[in-house]
């Protein structure tokens, strides 16, 4: 199964199994399944059956699922700590201006926690985004609030998303000069990519409230002047520096695979996740989600590292983000 929640309320839902094609379908509904490098030669997965509703009768199919039982393994900062140095280290060189290492917890459930995970985020409605992919006893889903893409004839929409800070600390966090500068690297990155393809209109900066945790959040929306493929799209703006590396070059997106590798995340978190429906597309950046396989979790979490960062700021905001989706799973342990 696969499904994504639209910004309209609706969800598109496809029920396996899937047939992978390496163009987009021009009727069929399709989903775009994508790793963070992009290496899928054939991403788009077309389903045998499709439904699209409402994201409260969504919800309800799974009101009688409870959170699974989760032992959570205690997470080493050492190995993290090791490539935030590396990372400062070519920063300072001048590789960099802003990178995204991921950090993972992992857990083991008292049973299968499938069901529960695809229950828990089914739940989460807007400014969230709830999407999820399930094969067999794996899979992943998740409530991301970053749009990506979304395409409806000659009109695009993007959002960049970066900086975040509890909601308590939401005053301060609004003159933080750390986390504007950190927003603004994925702002006027979006701009420069943007701007040759149409009229763009960008949004002031402006506060996302997630409950738990809040980011600065700007809105950007096109005009194009011809049509684009959502393939070309994605290509042209993923990863943007909010999980990518700054500059995206072929040297520096390989060290940000090689550091997401080496603290075992995985291949699809960040990655675009997307439907097209009725000649409509739609792609979120997959954050905010949990990744299963059997009874074992995984539970990703990015952190923007700029000059500015510090060690124990970064590694404080990996545990904000983590106990956000715990929140949403509602999970013990």
């Amino acid at each position: 199964m696969a499904w994504l929640a639209r910004r309209d309320g609706s969800v598109v839902i496809g029920h396996g199994p899937f047939e992978a094609a390496a163009v987009m379908p021009a009727a069929a509904t399709a989903f775009y399944v994508r790793d963070f490098a992009l290496g899928d030669a054939r991403p788009w997965k077309i389903p045998a059956r499709v439904e699209l509703t409402h994201s409260r009768e969504f919800a309800a199919r799974y009101a009688a699922v409870p959170p699974p039982l989760c032992q959570w393994q205690a997470l080493d900062a050492a190995p993290f700590s090791a490539v935030f140095q590396e990372v400062m280290a070519a920063i300072h060189g001048g590789l960099f201006e802003k990178t995204v290492p991921v950090v993972t917890e992992t857990g083991t459930c008292d049973h299968a926690p499938g069901a529960a995970v695809i229950a828990a985020m089914a739940r989460q409605t807007a400014p969230l985004y709830s999407f999820g992919w399930s094969q067999g006893e794996g899979g992943f889903a998740g409530a991301t609030p970053e749009l990506l893409i979304s395409l409806d004839g000659l009109r695009l929409e993007t959002m960049a998303l970066a900086g975040t800070a509890r909601r308590d600390d939401r005053d301060v966090f609004a003159v933080d000069e750390k986390e504007i500068r950190e927003h603004e690297y994925v702002a006027q990155t979006l701009v420069s990519k943007l701007t040759d393809l149409g009229r763009l209109d960008r949004r002031p900066r402006d506060i996302l409230d997630l409950g738990s945790i809040v980011h600065f959040l700007t809105l950007l929306r096109l005009d194009l002047d011809h049509a684009q493929s959502p393939d070309a799209l994605v290509k042209r703006l993923h990863p943007t520096p909010a999980l990518g590396p700054l500059p995206r070059t072929d040297e520096t997106l390989a060290m940000l695979l090689e550091w997401r590798a080496r603290l075992g995340c995985p291949a699809q978190f960040g990655a675009p996740f997307g439907a097209w429906h009725d000649g409509r597309f739609e792609a979120v950046v997959a954050i905010r989600g949990i990744w299963w396989n059997e009874r074992n979790l995984i539970l990703p979490a990015g952190c923007g590292i700029i000059e500015a960062s510090r060690l124990v700021n970064e590694w404080r905001e990996l545990r904000l983000k983590r106990e956000a989706v715990k929140g949403c799973l509602g999970m013990r342990g």
